[in-house]
């Protein structure tokens, strides 16, 4: 298996490795987009992070693609690169806080794994490197949303 992470596209499929990991490699990749969010967001604008966020996805789209038809396998479990990608967007606006991080996290994960519509309407519908990509980027989006709620009823 470590010999598929030599391929450049498969590296950032399987999450630079990450996705090797025999117990939960979507929570092991969500763990590796944590310093990949804090880096980029400790250093970016908002709409900087944006854009950066819509090319992760972008590519994404055709580096999972490209992975699960070398490998003959739909979204296979190492690929974590939708679970970076989903994780970038579930803390979209949001200031580069712990408390952000681990909400997001829980949330994240808590939604990929659940899959509550239209998460699951997606993961059944939308096949491909799309596919693989929008459950997660619509997993990372709910999270978003949930965690500018909780922020603002404390607000309040």
């Amino acid at each position: 298996m470590t010999q598929l992470i030599r391929n450049p596209v498969h590296l950032l499929a399987f999450g630079f490795g990450a996705g090797l990991s025999p117990k939960a490699p979507g929570t092991v990749g969500t763990l590796v987009a944590v310093p990949i969010y804090c880096l980029l967001a400790a250093n970016l604008s908002l709409p900087v992070y944006a854009i950066v966020t819509i090319l992760f996805i972008v590519a994404g789209c055709w580096i999972c693609g490209k992975t699960a038809r070398d490998l003959g396998v739909h979204d296979h479990g190492g690929i974590v690169w939708d679970e970076i990608a989903g994780f970038m967007c579930a803390l979209l606006g949001l200031p580069l806080h712990w408390i952000n991080v681990v909400l997001a996290f829980a949330l994240f994960r808590l939604f990929d794994i659940w899959k509550p519509w239209p998460i699951s309407w997606l993961d059944r519908r939308v096949k491909g490197g799309v596919g693989i990509m929008l459950d997660d980027v619509a997993a990372g989006l709910l999270s978003c949303v949930c965690i500018h709620l909780v922020w603002r009823i404390a607000a309040i």
